[in-house]
């Protein structure tokens, strides 16, 4: 079964403002011990929403609406995400609250989904 932890953004993220090295290293241990375990398939942290662009479709049949970054709403936005292979939704639950706050400063805020 597949899930994905999504990393909310938060200000920090938004200003492109790295984590600490103490969280830097917190989250390179708990990546190490996913790929240990065989469950991580991939995981990538994104760029700001300064650099991307939201595409939308407020008319149906009419050409999309293109809006480039920043977003106002960091709550709304995606920070990162790990995929995860696992076997029950019970054990992505439990890797998922292994997670080191991936933000720091009491912001970090994940996600959960199982993937089609």
């Amino acid at each position: 079964m597949l899930f994905m932890l999504i990393v909310k953004a938060s200000k920090n993220s938004e200003a492109g403002k790295l984590p600490s090295p103490e969280l830097m290293e917190a989250m390179t241990k708990y990546n190490e011990e996913l790929v240990k375990a065989g469950v991580r398939v991939m995981a990538k942290g994104l760029h700001p929403s300064s650099n991307g662009i939201r595409i939308s479709y407020p008319r149906p049949g009419e050409k999309p609406v293109v809006t480039e970054g920043p977003f106002t709403e960091s709550k709304e936005l995606t920070a990162g995400f790990i995929l995860l292979d696992v076997n029950s939704r019970e054990e992505a639950i439990e890797w998922a609250m292994r997670m080191p706050d991936p933000q720091g400063h009491g912001e970090g805020q994940i996600e959960l989904r199982q993937v089609f």
